[in-house]
């Protein structure tokens, strides 16, 4: 099928994607596969800003369960992602690309605070923004920080690169190989299904502004190279028009 023709996406990039092995925090490697394929995209033109997680570091959620408080442990995981935020960008900017990083929570030493207005301008300049911090607000999601920044800056599309997972299904594929993988599928119908696409209140999000998602597997060869330039990978999520 023909490419879409993207002019800004937003991509979703999880820590966990960024672990290195034998319990190394990052992979280098992998760092710097994803800025070449970035940049690959961004040569083209494309316009492109991107939420980095920190699950690699730090969840929010497990030390939460295990006794911190939550706001405290959400509140680490923001600094976490900041962290992936300065690898990712240092990773661009060996390969020139200009790239800017903006926090949700004010670390003015390392990183501009985020302003809507100025990361728009940065990407109209082509450079690459990168998110981090989340939302800046505890029990929220990096998921949701990918929405809201995606709405915010009017890109065309919503790519959420998943570990292992090349689109959304109707159960786990890891663990159900008869489960059924969608090609395309409405933003209400996978929340009536409760689909694993994102969390709930972040595909709300998508839906009530109509922002298209599309999930792909990020460990497949150039995945997120293809997904920014547009190929048909992955599932699209998408109003059902």
């Amino acid at each position: 099928m023909a490419a879409r023709k993207y002019s800004r996406v937003l991509l979703k990039v999880s820590g966990e994607a960024l672990a290195g092995k034998a319990g190394a925090v990052t992979n280098p490697d992998v760092l710097r596969d994803i800025a070449r394929q970035v940049k690959h995209a961004w040569k083209t033109g494309v316009q492109i800003s991107i939420v980095i997680g920190g699950g690699n570091i730090w969840r929010g959620s497990v030390a939460a369960a295990a006794g911190m408080d939550r706001a405290t442990a959400d509140y680490a995981g923001m600094l976490a992602t900041v962290i992936n935020a300065l690898a990712l960008q240092d990773a661009l900017e060996k390969l020139a690309v200009d790239t800017r990083v903006q926090t949700a929570i004010n670390i003015q030493a390392v990183a501009e605070p985020y302003i809507r207005r100025r990361a728009i301008r940065h990407l109209e300049k082509g450079r690459v923004v990168i998110f981090a911090g989340g939302t800046g607000n505890p029990y929220m999601t990096t998921d949701t920080a990918a929405a809201l920044r995606a709405i915010e800056t009017d890109s065309d599309v919503l790519l959420m690169a998943k570990n292992n997972v090349d689109g959304v299904y109707d159960s786990d594929p890891l663990t159900n190989p008869k489960a059924r993988k969608f090609d395309r599928i409405a933003h209400r119908d996978a929340l009536e299904r409760r689909l694993e696409v994102m969390d709930a209140t972040s595909l709300s999000l998508c839906m009530e502004n109509k922002l298209p998602i599309v999930v792909f597997d990020v460990r497949a060869d150039d995945n997120i190279q293809r997904a920014i330039e547009g190929e048909d990978i992955g599932t699209l999520v998408s109003g059902g028009d």
